[in-house]
């Protein structure tokens, strides 16, 4: 996936929380009815032409979201858990953590597992041969998600960045197990007939 470049205070060029277009952003002061600029601000994309407010260098309206999208391949089925924690992460990392939580279980759905046990999961495509880097992918998300839900060691309202890096955890996971698998297969049914049938063949010794 490309880049992520959160809304910053200041920032000429961000990903608008509107269209989720990396773009220009024009800013400006709101002004008081004496024609005296207010402590409040606005910042306006270049692409979609819609502001957003801000105020003491935090974003207000819409609520602040200093984390991507979803990944366009992410199963239907935790777009809802994905999409409410991020409009809620900025107010309660906590929160945010806890749906996110919800999402890599009904995730693990998709990967071909039971979706009951997180950890027992995880174990399961471990066995199955996921590459290292996607096991602590999916471990940094259920240990962080567990400490949300349950009192733990991190204590995520201290450190919100530690949530916010639970969505990049996330579209990782399912670039690495949902989108270069599709991609792959695209290209592969490209190949002639012939030359299919030829490596099922070879396969099949």
């Amino acid at each position: 996936m490309a880049a992520y470049y959160p809304p910053r205070y200041r920032e000429s060029k961000f990903h608008c929380v509107h269209c989720s277009v990396f773009a220009k952003q024009d800013w400006g002061h709101l002004m008081w009815t004496n024609g005296v600029a207010s402590e409040f601000r606005f910042s306006r994309c270049a692409h979609c032409d819609k502001p957003s407010y801000w105020y003491k260098e935090v974003m207000i309206i819409p609520s602040a979201a200093p984390v991507p999208p979803h990944h366009p391949d992410f199963p239907p089925e935790c777009i809802a858990e994905y999409n409410e924690a991020r409009d809620i992460v900025a107010r309660s990392p906590r929160a945010a953590a806890a749906l996110l939580r919800l999402c890599v279980q009904k995730l693990m759905i998709e990967l071909g597992e039971k979706g009951k046990n997180i950890n027992d999961d995880i174990g399961s495509l471990v066995a199955k041969g996921l590459p290292p880097e996607v096991q602590q992918a999916l471990d940094y998300c259920r240990v962080i998600g567990n400490n949300a839900v349950h009192p733990g060691e991190i204590e995520l309202s201290d450190k919100p960045e530690i949530t916010f890096s639970l969505f990049e955890m996330l579209n990782f996971i399912v670039e690495d197990r949902i989108s270069r698998p599709k991609r792959i297969a695209e290209l592969y049914n490209f190949l002639p007939e012939g030359a299919l049938q030829a490596v099922i063949k070879r396969d099949d010794r």
